[in-house]
């Protein structure tokens, strides 16, 4: 079964084998988040690469998420602050979790297990929420995303 495209406001990238697709509001920090977590899988010497920054389109194939990029932003991320940057990217990959920039200042000490991204009709992925400003965001997925332990 395959779902129409829709198109979402994240940050798409792949890391080793596994899919992330980082969400939250405008400005929270995905993109920042999912450049450290490519630089940082790559100075481990595994794959990482983005699929797209900004708007990214979804499909779901067998209950699976694809995120795929708009080939007009091919390769591109915007850095608040910085500008807009050019990294290696794919044009499409099957997304594993959702991870969610979070501010540790004002965040739930401990926050519900088992949260879940909801996309489209009944899919959804696994939600990890992360610090907005970790200095080692792999290190942290990996605590709960265990193909991330490099």
């Amino acid at each position: 079964m395959t779902t129409a495209r829709c198109n979402i406001h994240a940050t798409a990238i792949v890391t080793g084998t596994t899919g992330l697709l980082f969400v939250g509001p405008s400005g929270c920090g995905k993109s920042a988040l999912a450049l450290a977590c490519m630089a940082s899988t790559r100075r481990a010497g595994q794959f990482s690469a983005l699929v797209a920054d900004d708007q990214v389109f979804i499909t779901v194939h067998n209950d699976r998420v694809v995120a795929t990029r708009p080939e007009t932003t091919r390769g591109l991320v915007e850095v608040r602050g910085v500008g807009i940057v050019e990294t290696e990217s794919i044009s499409a990959a099957l997304m594993d979790y959702a991870v969610q920039p979070i501010d540790l200042a004002t965040a739930e000490r401990l926050p519900p297990e088992g949260q879940r991204y909801h996309i489209v009709d009944n899919i959804s992925l696994p939600l990890v929420l992360l610090p907005a400003d970790s200095p080692d965001p792999v290190s942290v997925l990996a605590a709960f995303i265990p193909a991330l332990r490099f």
